[in-house]
């Protein structure tokens, strides 16, 4: 019959990436990473929602939600699942975005870890009660459901003090928390991980720079496995160009843009969010291949905007290396970074003193057919490794709620 899914071995998890105006969902099997069902709400929050779910390899259809709120959205999600055949889970996994410094790993949901991600809202006012919709939802709908929280600042709290510290009165972190966190940790671990493998290398002995780069972008610095520095800060606003976002100004701006416009921080702070970066510097577009088709027909702000991308996005990387004495691979991930060979061409053309080198025409095949390398070979490579957060979430998810192994009995 259309659209149904065979039976499938083992425990699915649901993952659920809960947005303030959208929610993206996947049932994934943790092991082998197949997605029988998945899908995408917009519009949430409004009586025009919509909600999008792909069966399989099946056409996506589409249905209205008139009561758009995540509680009626997340619950006619469960009504497809079990529709489908898939009402036993092992759990929902939930991205949520900022876990301040209490949270170092992945943990199962309970009263106290819902009350911190509320806490952290002020970090993540646009995110964390987004996240928490969500888990409530989940928890509305599917009382004993067991829940997992995995962070997006959680694999980054290995940085050492030298690395997350802003050099700002003391009082400002103890009181405040005011710090970087980093995020797209859940990416950067992925892709870390992945990368050992291509590299068929231990990632103990590994000095990486992973790049995630979408509409958000951030890079890593991950020594032996774990992340030593990071181009994100306290707010997804910090570090590298990106889609809507400035990433670093100086903040000496917001007093002086105050001062001329009569706008609050607040305002101005919107304006870096939502934009700037490639939209504000293009006036037209914050999609790269957008960008990129407009700079190749001879649009000058298009390459404006390209260029400073391209600019900042290498200075961030040599700047990382700093943070592991060595460099052994450079790896691009996100949907830049795997799908833009002119983007990584641009990089590694400025990186040549590292020892990295383009290799053009795996560069141009997105490295599918080299292993993900994209550079030629030597002793630093360059990797597109296709990041799957939400795989790292299911896997969490089923981790946690399987438990530790029982003692066996004397």
């Amino acid at each position: 019959m259309a659209g149904s899914i065979p039976a499938m071995a083992g425990p699915l998890v649901l993952v659920l990436n809960s947005g303030s105006a959208t929610v993206k969902f996947a049932l994934l099997h943790p092991e082998t990473g197949e997605r029988p069902l998945g899908g995408l709400a917009e519009k949430v929050g409004t009586p025009e929602a919509v909600l999008r779910i792909r069966r399989g390899q099946d056409a996506a259809a589409q249905e209205p939600l008139p009561d758009g709120s995540h509680h009626a959205v997340i619950s006619r999600i469960l009504d497809h699942l079990d529709d489908a055949g898939h009402a036993d889970l092992a759990g929902a996994g939930h991205r949520v975005v900022h876990g301040g410094e209490r949270f170092s790993a992945s943990v199962l949901v309970d009263d106290e870890v819902i009350a911190a991600i509320r806490a952290f809202a002020e970090l993540a006012p646009l995110h964390n009660p987004a996240n928490l919709a969500g888990i409530e939802a989940v928890s509305a709908v599917r009382p004993g459901l067991a829940q997992v929280a995995v962070f997006d600042t959680a694999f980054h709290q290995t940085m050492p003090a030298s690395a997350f510290r802003y050099a700002v009165p003391e009082e400002w972190y103890t009181r405040y928390g005011v710090r970087r966190y980093g995020f797209h940790g859940t990416s950067h671990r992925f892709v870390s991980e992945r990368a050992a493998a291509l590299l068929g290398r231990p990632p103990g002995e590994l000095r990486l720079v992973t790049a995630h780069l979408g509409n958000g972008c951030s890079a890593a610095a991950i020594r032996d496995g774990t992340s030593v520095d990071t181009t994100m800060g306290m707010t997804p606003l910090e570090g590298l160009v990106m889609g809507t976002r400035s990433g670093d100004v100086d903040p000496g701006l917001l007093g002086y843009l105050a001062g001329q416009t009569g706008q609050t921080v607040g305002e101005l702070t919107e304006v870096l969010d939502t934009r700037s970066g490639l939209l504000g510097l293009s006036g037209t577009s914050n999609d790269m291949r957008t960008i990129q088709a407009a700079a190749a027909h001879g649009d000058e702000r298009a390459r404006l905007a390209l260029d400073v991308f391209v600019h900042r996005l290498a200075r961030g990387i040599a700047g990382l290396v700093a943070s592991l004495d060595r460099l052994d691979a450079l790896v691009f991930t996100g949907g830049i970074g795997e799908n833009s060979a002119v983007v990584r061409g641009l990089v590694l053309a400025r990186l040549g003193f590292l020892g990295l080198a383009e290799d053009a025409e795996a560069n141009a095949g997105h490295g599918r057919s080299t292993g993900g390398r994209i550079s030629r070979p030597g002793p630093v490579q360059a990797l597109v490794v296709p990041t799957d957060e939400e795989l790292m979430i299911a896997r969490d998810t089923a981790r946690l709620v399987a438990g530790p192994p029982i003692p066996a009995r004397r």
